[in-house]
């Protein structure tokens, strides 16, 4: 996949993590579109280790993967900017 197929993916993914796991932290788009693609990677090694597969292109299992990094990431993330 090219760079800009993964930033939309990155964009989906991340925005379904935003709508499963709402709150408010900062960062906007951006961090949105980090999250997401970074979420992907997360996703995808998680799902490696465990048997369950990885983010091999765009379709529906992939994207699934990809939104449960993302919910990782943002639950990693709000623990540690807990005040």
């Amino acid at each position: 996949m090219g760079i800009l197929s993964w930033i939309i993916f990155g964009l989906i993914a991340g925005f379904l993590a935003k709508w499963v796991m709402p709150g408010r932290d900062g960062g906007g788009m951006i961090m949105t579109i980090i999250l997401g693609i970074a979420g992907a990677f997360v996703g995808g090694w998680v799902g490696t280790q465990l048997g369950f597969g990885s983010v091999t292109g765009f379709n529906l299992g992939s994207l699934f993967t990809a939104v449960i990094g993302a919910l990782i990431l943002l639950f990693a993330y709000r623990l540690i900017k807990k005040p």
